[in-house]
């Protein structure tokens, strides 16, 4: 099942390569031995060479995945509701028919299910969805990345804070929470005066309002060649091509590392090393202390502290 991506045009070789036409020791008949969904608000490429091609109402994503769980648990469903979705009853009924039928079952979803409304929620709720279908059946659940090597960040994210995004260490240690700590979120929100773009290049894609805060606050970029970011960009530095010129490893969309070796040298730093010299000069720099309070400065001159509107001798501020 193909949900919100549409990879004839994005990820050209998916198919032949490793979902819909090889030959395998459990699917020996290829094509004809596979059933292949798309979930999308138009027909596109990939639609065209489904076996079930579903056409839902933009933004009804979330409501579909959590009307699709309600049906696997035997729940009941208004059907007044569902048809908003752009789809009928009976339709959903068959699909999670024949989800529960399957022998083994993949949902790919792309940027069509975590960059419109309910974002990470969409996402959750098709993670949801292949999590509670393993009481019937074997069923994973993967994204479509975009980029090269962007499962790279979620498993070096993964094993050294537990999460695989929308992480933030400002308290010292690792806190998980899409939607407030997401790249997305935190630009359009405003709540970074500085920015660091590594391998990416989020003002080709991301929405205006982050474009323009990255505009107006400083942002440093990494990367080989000029990009849509680099031109709105304070420093822009250029950088080795990994595995061309430079050394590394990626990650396959399936989460198989892969080594790269350099046919060519560069007269460019690699990412690495660009990062490690910022590291260096950050570690020279004096640790950054917040300023104590006005009210609290007297408490070093042997004076006790004290809140404003508070009760001294117990130290607690009276509620207004």
């Amino acid at each position: 099942m193909y949900w919100g991506g549409n990879p004839a045009e994005c990820h050209p070789r998916h198919f032949t390569k490793y979902t819909l036409t090889q030959k395998g020791k459990f699917v020996p008949l290829g094509r004809k031995g596979r059933t292949m969904i798309t979930v999308d608000i138009r027909e596109t490429p990939s639609a065209r060479a489904a076996d079930i091609a579903l056409i839902i109402k933009p933004g009804q994503d979330f409501e579909l995945a959590t009307t699709i769980r309600a049906l696997m648990k035997g729940q009941p469903v208004d059907e007044a509701r569902v048809a908003d979705i752009g789809l009928s009853l009976a339709t959903i009924k068959d699909l999670v028919e024949r989800m529960k039928r399957a022998k083994f079952g993949v949902i790919f979803f792309g940027m069509g299910v975590s960059m419109t409304r309910g974002k990470h929620m969409n996402s959750a709720g098709l993670l949801n969805i292949a999590a509670e279908m393993n009481a019937f059946t074997k069923f994973v659940c993967m994204p479509m990345r975009g980029h090269g090597n962007v499962t790279g960040a979620d498993v070096v994210l993964r094993w050294t804070t537990g999460y695989p995004f929308g992480v933030s260490l400002s308290r010292g240690y690792p806190r998980f929470n899409p939607g407030e700590f997401s790249t997305v979120d935190l630009l359009v929100r405003g709540d970074t005066d500085a920015t660091l773009v590594l391998g990416a290049d989020p003002g080709a894609t991301m929405p205006q309002p982050a474009i323009d805060h990255l505009t107006r606050t400083p942002t440093i970029v990494l990367d080989p060649r000029v990009t849509h970011t680099s031109r709105i960009a304070r420093v822009h530095v250029t950088t080795a091509v990994t595995g061309v010129s430079a050394p590394g490893t990626a990650y396959r969309m399936d989460e198989i590392p892969m080594t790269l070796r350099p046919g060519l040298k560069s007269p460019y730093p690699t990412d690495e090393q660009v990062i490690n010299l910022l590291l260096a000069a950050v570690a020279k720099k004096p640790a950054w202390r917040p300023a104590a309070p006005e009210e609290w400065r007297g408490a070093s001159h042997g004076t006790p502290p004290r809140r404003r509107g508070g009760d001294p001798a117990r130290g607690l501020a009276s509620r207004t």
